[in-house]
């Protein structure tokens, strides 16, 4: 039996990645910190394959190590880790943030990964040859905007991380993916914009953009490719979305 544990699998791209496995049979691990979700999630997909679900924040390292030590026989081992919890709080230039914000972004793109990674490696270099990590970054990672501060460099970290991990778990058969996604339509938004549904109607609109669907497919995609091929990075964009020329502050003041 094939088991992937998913992180953040309540909404979004956890969400349709744990919906995407199920419809091939795979074996799920499905954590999320809202419970209510996690049952409806188990409830659907459990006549398709084997569903265990935690509730779980990835921010209380306690947490982290009691739900993956206490894992139930059937579902210890774990080959494919996908990082998917992270979040993006405030749009606001960096002078006028709130660090309260900034913090829980860092105790959860960075802290929480790296802590869920940790006490999975030793079970993931155990499964050996096609085993996988396949963390959810960012092109927010390598292109910084205004506003994203300490968001873009959460999923800079990422990125690093993630080759960095690679690096080490050269010879164990472990893959090690960054996966960068552009422009994305999901609930992500209306966080980071605190309910604003004007706000996530504005930079959808017109837009195309990628749908947690194509996320799935695009993560299945990697997890089953041949164990002896690795996906360092993929940074996928919406047809819709591309780069501008450097922003250039001209100061008008007269003479």
């Amino acid at each position: 039996m094939t088991i992937a544990f998913i992180t953040g699998a309540t909404s979004g791209f956890g969400r349709a990645t744990a919906e995407r496995f199920a419809e091939a049979g795979w074996a799920l691990v499905l954590t999320g910190r809202r419970r209510e979700r996690l049952d409806e999630l188990e409830r659907r997909l459990a006549g398709k394959c084997p569903v265990l679900t935690r509730v779980l924040d990835v921010t209380d390292a306690q947490a982290v190590t009691e739900c993956i030590a206490h894992l139930p026989e059937a579902f210890r081992a774990v080959s494919v880790l996908i990082n998917n919890a992270g979040l993006a709080l405030g749009t606001a230039p960096a002078q006028d943030s709130d660090p309260e914000q900034w913090q829980r972004m860092i105790d959860t793109n960075i802290s929480g990964l790296t802590r869920v990674t940790h006490a999975l490696l030793p079970t993931l270099i155990a499964q050996g040859r096609g085993s996988s990590i396949i963390n959810l970054g960012s092109i927010a990672g390598h292109w910084p905007y205004p506003g994203g501060n300490v968001y873009c460099g959460t999923k800079a970290f990422v990125e690093q991380f993630s080759y960095a991990l690679r690096c080490d778990l050269k010879g164990t058969g472990v893959r090690v993916t960054n996966l960068a996604p552009g422009l994305s339509e999901s609930e992500f938004t209306l966080v980071r914009t605190g309910g604003d549904r004007a706000a996530y109607d504005q930079l959808y609109q017109g837009a195309d953009p990628i749908q947690p669907e194509d996320i799935a497919e695009t993560i299945f995609w990697v997890a089953n490719l041949p164990a002896h091929l690795n996906v360092n990075q993929m940074e996928i964009m919406p047809v819709s979305q591309a780069w501008s020329p450097f922003s250039v502050h001209r100061d008008n003041t007269p003479d």
